[in-house]
């Protein structure tokens, strides 16, 4: 099984090359593939440093000339990719790529096509904000009671696929809308999400976290829209 690993980026100098290390670490990608989304801190620079064209055959780096919000980011590394699997990893340290083998067991053992790393199945983690994990429970309510499934974590980062659920599949969504739209249409295309325990490092907002309360709403009708449209 070869697994393409993908990684949007924006503004992430202090942990991108940290990630990347973590990932090779692991043993497991056929492929990692840097997403920088128009990034302008450094993380450019950094990434050209690193991963010059050619200087490491694991690992590709794409430009975003713009920042165009991290859904755009997985959209242009999905299409990028060769893998026969596809998994999500955030930039920063929030998500362990040691939980690789835990979430990619499923797939290998053929019980399901898609998989998701929950944060909230008991794996270790460190205490989120309350508001924020009000607004995560409330988006996953509300995906279950739209979708009739029974998810525990609608939003986590650690999003793994088949290449072919989503090889063609139409994704419109440039920002974090896009956690939302493509569990509707894996939901609506009758593939059931298999989720495992996974750990959490959640970071505090003077650390650069980047989603904020008015993501929320978007979200939220982004479930609607999509429940109800393609």
């Amino acid at each position: 099984m070869n697994l393409s690993v993908i990684i949007p980026c924006f503004n992430e100098k202090a942990t991108i090359e940290q990630v990347v290390a973590a990932v090779k670490a692991v043993n497991r990608a056929s492929e990692i593939i840097v997403v920088d989304d128009g990034s302008t801190d450094g993380t450019r620079e950094v990434l050209q440093r690193a991963f010059p064209d050619g200087g490491d055959p694991l690992v590709r780096v794409i430009f975003h000339t713009a920042n165009q919000g991290k859904g755009a980011a997985v959209r242009t590394g999905f299409s990028a990719a060769k893998g026969d699997v596809m998994m999500i990893q955030d930039a920063d340290l929030e998500y362990d790529p040691r939980d690789y083998p835990a979430l990619l067991q499923p797939i290998e053992e053929g019980r399901s096509k898609v998989v998701y790393g929950s944060r909230f199945l008991g794996g270790p983690r460190k205490t989120m904000f309350f508001w924020n994990m009000i607004a995560n429970r409330s988006l996953t309510l509300l995906t279950n009671i739209l979708y009739n499934t029974i998810l525990s974590d609608m939003e986590t980062g650690y999003k793994v696929f088949r290449a072919e659920v989503v090889r063609g599949m139409r994704l419109r969504s440039r920002r974090f809308e896009f956690e939302p739209e493509i569990t509707a249409k894996v939901l609506k295309r009758g593939y059931r999400i298999y989720e495992v325990p996974i750990s959490y490092n959640g970071r505090e907002w003077n650390e650069g976290k980047k989603i904020k309360w008015t993501d929320a709403p978007i979200a939220a009708w982004t479930l609607l829209r999509y429940r109800f449209t393609d």
